[in-house]
């Protein structure tokens, strides 16, 4: 069966790209150099035929979706990138910078870095450990067992955030976060933010072999937090979940 030219270019379709920033051209997503002439001519010296004689043509190449420039650090899962990005979509009116983006995945153990800082622009990622409330934890595991929004519930919340102002409180140099979502829209009124404590550092985390729990605050170790508070300034996006 011969294709005509619109079918076998509309043969590909481009994927939705998930990039925080700019999406890249469809066809630099998809790979795509052109498409090979429908026709082959004949060789010099060869007869002139009536018709150019037919090409059979290829098999349509597998669609590959574009992926998100970040989800290349194998330390990132690429599920909760994914919806990270359409939560940032989602809330993208109340954020005020978009260079850097905080995700932490709570389905990793607490003895592994699971704060992520994304660059938007260039896809460079930094880990850090990061501590999740006793409330969802109450066995003190190092699992995130359950998320809850609710007052005294010393637990972490779910969904997307957008940070706040800078503060000086019981840790030190902090940052509050407002909760985006139905999920975590409680997050002021509980005092949610992100500290540093002696419980999020690598020598607990040795002695312990997992970290402490916060009453649902977002604890890093001291160094952590200095890059978290000069990257993620007041209009961030910052997202929680678990894929």
């Amino acid at each position: 069966m011969l294709l005509s030219r619109r079918q076998m270019v509309g043969g590909v379709v481009a994927a939705g790209a998930t990039t925080f920033g700019a999406a890249p051209a469809e066809a630099q997503a998809l790979g795509v150099g052109g498409t090979a002439p429908l026709f082959r001519m004949p060789h010099p010296g060869q007869p002139v035929a009536t018709r150019p004689t037919p090409m059979v043509a290829a098999a349509p190449r597998p669609v590959v979706p574009a992926r998100a420039r970040v989800a290349g650090d194998a330390r990132v899962n690429p599920l909760l990138v994914a919806a990270a990005r359409a939560s940032f979509d989602r809330h993208r009116s109340h954020l005020r910078q978009t260079d850097t983006v905080a995700i932490v995945d709570f389905n990793k153990v607490s003895a592994e870095p699971r704060f992520y800082l994304l660059d938007t622009n260039s896809g460079r990622v930094s880990a850090h450990l990061c501590s999740h409330g006793r409330g969802s934890d109450p066995a003190h595991t190092g699992f995130l067992q359950r998320f809850s929004n609710a007052p005294g519930s010393l637990a972490t919340s779910e969904g997307g955030y957008v940070t706040s102002e800078y503060y000086s409180g019981r840790y030190g140099s902090s940052m509050r976060v407002r909760g985006l979502d139905w999920t975590n829209n409680n997050a002021e009124s509980r005092a949610i933010v992100i500290h540093p404590a002696w419980y999020a550092e690598p020598s607990h985390l040795a002695q312990h072999g997992r970290l402490g729990r916060s009453e649902g605050c977002f604890a890093l170790p001291y160094a952590s937090l200095r890059e978290a508070l000069s990257r993620l300034g007041p209009g961030h996006f910052l997202y929680a979940s678990r894929a």
